[in-house]
């Protein structure tokens, strides 16, 4: 039975206001913080009180505080999680009914627009446009979201972090998925969310991932690595992001970066930075004819060593290497082969570029050095 605030207050349903009053300031002396009371039944006390003033029986349940409140925190971690997962749940429904609608508007190729969400949950409002693109106007926070063609975003999108059941995941059968400005409204793709762009492009600006300590449900005082892992993939396009950092990982024919930061992962076939830093258990995953291009004119040596370059074909190059062979080596070594010259992937103006042949060519082993004898190693010649 659900308890009343008649009830937390130790009195019977139809008091008077001054028995509801004087109840109220008897349990206050009790449970009060300054007086060595437990500040937590105090709050609870204060509550039923405040409500019975205005008339309400019961407590707001979880629900109704979520609805009343933009703070998804309380005095415990077990309060934050049940919150955060009603909200979870409502933004899922949400969704899936922004979904519907959208599809129901590409059949009949109609235009409208409509605002999901509320105020609490967080507002977004959805334009289909009459070239058939769809705009999204705010944060996208958490379910599952299909599109049959392009998608214009302003806002950023993130995941939930306290479960993987109402993850982000956007998935586009055509068209690209682009922000507007994103640099300058500083829109970002954080938390394990996932963007997939079956046929077009993704363009963005920074992308990151997640990584916490969880204690360890059985051992005490042990705590486990978990990580929420941003993905974006666009197979058959090209992805332009700015800055990526802390678990994130990037599928595409062409990727073009600034900065990549932290356990980072990228496939494709032609990969482009143009910023100075590639750093911290990062891979670079070189699809078979492709080619790594970075644009800043800083040598190789500004390049974090414990970066791996991983071809196709399975071989693993780490950048430590090429920085010890240097890369004006690799090109020189690569170019004085006839049958794989190729002048356009070599160094080229700026920075410099590295080609999966060159790679896949490269002998990681020191030339052996002849012995010098005694007599040439002093000066005298053998008769």
């Amino acid at each position: 039975m659900v308890e009343s605030n008649y009830d937390i207050l130790g009195i019977i349903e139809g008091s008077t206001e001054k028995e509801i009053r004087d109840a109220f300031r008897r349990l206050a002396l009790q449970y009060h913080s300054d007086r060595g009371g437990e500040n937590e039944q105090f709050i609870k006390i204060k509550q039923a009180y405040d409500d019975l003033k205005i008339g309400k029986k019961f407590p707001e349940t979880d629900y109704e505080k979520l609805k009343n409140s933009k703070v998804y925190s309380g005095d415990s971690e077990a309060d934050v999680r049940r919150k955060n997962q009603i909200l979870g749940q409502e933004l899922f429904k949400e969704m899936k009914t922004a979904e519907e609608w959208a599809f129901a508007l590409n059949n009949s190729n109609t235009t409208a627009s409509r605002l999901f969400g509320s105020k609490t949950l967080g507002e977004i409002e959805l334009e289909r446009k009459a070239n058939g693109a769809l705009s999204i106007k705010g944060n996208f926070m958490a379910g599952t979201f299909s599109y049959d063609g392009p998608i214009i975003m302003q806002g950023s999108i993130t995941s939930p972090s306290w479960t993987q059941e109402f993850q982000t995941n956007i998935h586009l059968t055509k068209g690209d998925f682009k922000f507007i400005n994103p640099l300058d409204n500083k829109y970002k793709i954080d938390n394990g969310a996932k963007i997939t762009v079956d046929n077009g492009n993704i363009v963005v600006g920074n992308v990151y991932g997640r990584k916490f300590k969880v204690e360890d449900p059985v051992r005490v005082g042990v705590f486990q690595i978990q990580e929420h892992r941003t993905h974006l993939s666009a197979p058959n396009g090209k992805i332009i992001a700015e800055n990526l950092a802390n678990t994130v990982s990037l599928e595409a024919d062409s990727v073009i970066v600034l900065n990549v930061e932290d356990d980072v992962i990228i496939s494709a076939r032609e990969i482009l930075f143009y910023g100075g830093k590639l750093t911290y258990d990062s891979e670079i995953i070189l699809k078979e004819g492709g080619m790594i291009r970075f644009f800043e004119n800083f040598s190789i040596q500004g390049l974090s060593g414990d970066a791996i370059i991983k071809l196709e074909n399975g071989k693993k190059i780490r950048l430590f290497d090429l920085k010890t062979k240097k890369i004006k080596d690799l090109a020189d070594e690569f170019v004085s082969n006839k049958e794989n010259y190729n002048k356009d992937a070599t160094m080229v103006g700026h920075g410099f570029t590295i080609t999966y042949a060159m790679l896949d060519n490269l002998s990681l082993k020191p030339a052996k050095k002849q012995k010098k004898s005694w007599a040439s190693k002093f000066g005298f010649s053998k008769k």
